[in-house]
């Protein structure tokens, strides 16, 4: 897309709950809508037209509808007719700043989370948001973007490997988010290698571009655990609370997500406290180049004050006063000048005020 086009959640002012608005950034150009029905037997996967999504047939076995751009609100409407969901789930759907949570609408629940990678591009870490609706036997993902990031569960449907094809549609969604929540662990090496490449940085020489670095690394660690954060309570009320849709069998996965899902806001905490420590180190850094700069400055001004107090003296319109009419007058007070310059000198390098 040449132009980028973002809605804030001002323009629903004054609207109906569960009028049907896209807040948020368009990150495609059109839908794209990818169905994949599988069982024990076999899998069948298509792609569908945003026209025939709201009227897909359902076979037997497991069903999996994903939909990549959300700006299109029609398809939102028709997929939301043919499953049957509410309106403030769609709406929800179409707020791409919402914070992970899981709502229980008694026939399927609705979970929200975020996705983080890489942009290389910008040299930042972005953020999508990633609703999912689970069903008995079925699961629907909207996606803001392709990311690649749900390509290699694909590839485990197709290939047949696990028992991912013989186990139901909470097996799915818990592979949805055990996958999501993996990619964490990448972004936090990237944002850990960066830290410290960026500290080894800052004990060298503290410069303003650091500075902004630093202050860019600590908004990327803040977004990512006010993401993390509520995931945990969400995948622990999954645990606890939501067995009429996971099965007992499934889980002690769920619960597996959530000790990652800790493990990552333990880390985020850490590159935080990190990055406090370089905060500190370039305000010392700072503080001392200061310091050092004022010391120098000082010394040169202690320096010259002897020289302007006898060239003061000199200066006084007194007719009679020693070496006034001397022809080496000027000789013998440039002499004393330099005389007391070098005595001083000799002092402050002792006491290593010059070092």
């Amino acid at each position: 897309m040449s132009r980028k086009t973002r809605k804030r959640r001002s323009q629903k002012l004054g609207l109906a709950p569960g009028t049907l608005v896209h807040v948020g950034e368009r990150r495609t150009a059109r839908p794209e809508i990818t169905l994949l029905e599988y069982d024990a037997g076999g899998l069948k996967e298509s792609r569908l037209a945003a026209a025939t999504a709201g009227g897909l047939a359902r076979g037997a076995g497991t069903l999996w509808l994903n939909v990549h751009g959300l700006h299109e609100t029609a398809l939102m409407a028709d997929i939301g007719r043919r499953f049957g969901l509410h309106p403030l789930v769609l709406e929800d759907i179409l707020n791409t700043d919402q914070r992970p949570k899981v709502d229980d609408y008694g026939d399927y629940l609705f979970i929200v989370v975020r996705f983080f990678a890489l942009d290389a591009a910008a040299g930042s870490i972005g953020s999508d948001q990633v609703s999912m609706v689970l069903g008995a036997d079925f699961v629907l993902t909207f996606q803001e973007r392709p990311t690649g990031t749900l390509e290699p569960l694909r590839e485990r449907l197709r290939g047949d490997k696990g028992q991912i094809r013989k186990l139901g549609a909470d097996y799915l969604a818990y592979a949805i988010l055990d996958l999501l929540v993996d990619s964490y662990f990448s972004v936090l090496e990237q944002l850990t290698e960066r830290t410290e490449a960026l500290e080894d940085s800052l004990l060298q020489q503290a410069t303003p571009a650091l500075l902004r670095e630093i202050h860019e690394i600590k908004r990327e660690a803040t977004a990512m655990r006010r993401a993390v954060w509520p995931l945990r309570e969400v995948i622990n009320s999954l645990t606890r609370t939501e067995q009429r849709f996971f099965r007992q069998e499934t889980q002690p996965y769920l619960r597996d997500i959530y000790d990652h899902a800790v493990h990552v806001i333990e880390s985020l905490d850490s590159i935080r406290d990190l990055i406090a420590g370089m905060l500190d180190i370039y305000l010392s850094s700072v503080s001392n180049r200061v310091n050092l700069e004022v010391r120098i400055l000082t010394v040169i001004a202690t320096l010259f004050m002897p020289a302007a107090l006898i060239a003061g003296i000199f200066g006084m319109n007194f007719h009679n006063m020693p070496l006034i009419g001397d022809n080496e007058g000027f000789l013998v007070a440039l002499g004393m000048m330099g005389a007391i310059a070098l005595v001083m000198v000799t002092i402050f390098w002792r006491r290593r005020w010059l070092h």
